[in-house]
């Protein structure tokens, strides 16, 4: 699009094909117009799933509970949940990262320590979906929340590929977040720490 001086404003996925179809230059209407009828099918078929999950939300209440953290909706909730099916399989609420492959791989070698790729083990839909949850946190339209600022943070702690690192550092974390929240029942405040540190 740039290269016919024109760019498309941003939007949100569900919206994109009308926005788009706004702002097409003349020129490109017949090659690009048959596309974003595709993609126009497409979100209405996607719309249509989320709606046929939603219900099934209803008969796991702890879903519910998760669906707090914003980012979080019924597809991750509820692949969470069905996944680990009893929040009690795991006493600590950090074993979690292990369990679904969110850790680095450990190899030593003398004095070094060398960070490796993560494990992934584990269901790989749930850790797919959390990553997804992780980008939409450290995303723009992400509120703020003590995770998203560890999570910002981690990105700009370090160099090369800091950013991915975050998101997956933030998936686990969110993970942690999740089983933690499905145990106590709690109401989930965002800004928990942040303001905990404000009063201290």
């Amino acid at each position: 699009m740039k290269a016919w001086g024109a760019a498309l404003p941003g939007c949100a996925a569900p919206s994109f094909h009308r926005v788009a179809a706004e702002h097409i230059p003349e020129e490109l209407r017949p090659a690009l117009v048959p596309l974003l009828r595709q993609i126009e099918h497409l979100t209405g078929e996607i719309l249509g799933a989320d709606k046929k999950i939603a219900p099934m939300c209803e008969r796991y209440p702890e879903t519910a509970t998760l669906q707090q953290i914003v980012g979080v909706g019924p597809i991750t909730s509820l692949t969470f949940v069905l996944t680990i099916e009893d929040a009690r399989r795991f006493p600590k609420n950090r074993e979690i990262g292990p369990y679904l492959g969110l850790v680095p791989r450990s190899r030593e070698s003398g004095d070094r320590q060398p960070q490796l790729r993560i494990t992934k083990e584990g269901d790989v839909a749930l850790r797919r979906v959390l990553n997804q949850a992780a980008h939409y946190i450290l995303g723009p339209f992400g509120p703020d929340s003590d995770l998203r600022r560890w999570g910002l943070a981690y990105a700009e702690s370090g160099a090369g590929n800091a950013k991915k690192r975050a998101v997956v550092a933030v998936a686990r974390r969110l993970a942690v977040l999740m089983l933690a929240l499905w145990k106590s029942g709690e109401v989930y405040e965002p800004l928990r720490h942040a303001h905990a540190a404000e009063a201290a």
